[in-house]
């Protein structure tokens, strides 16, 4: 009975200082959760480029991909460490209340309408983006929109008021929300031949593009640019700050802006730098 005593004693100091060797690593491992938008998630982006941000620091991101507006609430309530995302002026409110640090311009590229290659609304080849809705809601040509609050729903939205047009309004049969994400909008627009916004980048890599084109494009208004805020940690004490921050520094830096300038899809540059002046890639 002392024996077996014995060497269960020894199998539990062998176990204990196993344990106890891995704790160091275990501490030293991080991670952060990034409230974001479709947008990064269904272009691919982020599946590029967190890998790339773990093997440099050895942080892990967590990503909490949904539209702008609700990105932001997340990050109100504390739920995220860092926000990035793609309304501007939803992003400096954002920082004047004191929820977040400081707004660091990331990159950008700019929305599209697309619709079906008949163009029932006759607006292929234009650049004036609200004309162009005008001319879908004078047609009464379906629509699809996200109607999610996300970035491009605000753009959008902002776009119907300078044509002038309540797309919403009671009895408009024509204007369709999906109340959906950017890719789900897109394969509802699809199934429909229906018009819809979209940033260029999800409709880049979509798949599902049947006999949908762009049509529209080129408008200044479309730019679209995406900021990234450390959540406030006089707010939210438990927000991971050194490391959310260290995943900003990570994105503004030449190595970050460089890996987002040579993203791909299909050939086609995704997004566009704007924290420094990156050179082409040959």
């Amino acid at each position: 009975m002392r024996r077996r005593n014995t060497k269960r004693a020894w199998r539990w100091l062998r176990l204990s200082l196993l344990v106890g060797a891995c704790l160091p690593a275990l501490a030293a491992a991080e991670s952060i959760t990034v409230a974001s938008t479709t947008s990064t998630e269904n272009s691919g982006l982020f599946e590029y480029l967190l890998p790339k941000f773990q093997a440099d620091t050895g942080i892990e991101v967590r990503v909490v991909a949904v539209g702008t507006g609700q990105a932001i609430r997340v990050a109100k309530n504390g739920d995220a460490d860092v926000l990035f995302v793609h309304h501007r002026p939803s992003e400096d409110a954002f920082v004047a209340a004191g929820y977040g640090v400081k707004r660091f311009a990331v990159m950008h590229n700019d929305f599209v309408i697309v619709g079906p290659a008949s163009d029932p609304a006759g607006i292929k080849g234009g650049d004036d983006a609200a004309q162009a809705l005008a001319a879908i809601a004078s047609s009464k040509s379906l629509f699809a929109s996200r109607g999610d609050d996300s970035g491009t729903h605000k753009k959008e939205l902002s776009l119907w008021q300078t044509a002038g047009v309540d797309p919403a309004a009671s009895g408009t049969s024509w204007y369709r929300e999906t109340g959906s994400g950017m890719g789900a909008t897109l394969n509802t627009a699809s199934g429909m031949n229906a018009y819809a916004l979209t940033d260029r980048a999800t409709w880049i890599r979509f798949g599902n593009k049947g006999e949908l084109v762009i049509l529209a494009q080129g408008d200044p208004v479309l730019f679209n640019p995406y900021g990234v805020i450390l959540i406030s940690p006089e707010r939210h004490p438990h927000v991971r700050a050194d490391a959310g921050q260290a995943f900003i520094d990570w994105l503004v830096s030449p190595p970050g802006q460089t890996l987002i300038g040579d993203y791909r899809i299909d050939g086609e540059p995704a997004f566009f730098p704007d924290a420094i002046e990156t050179p082409p890639t040959e």
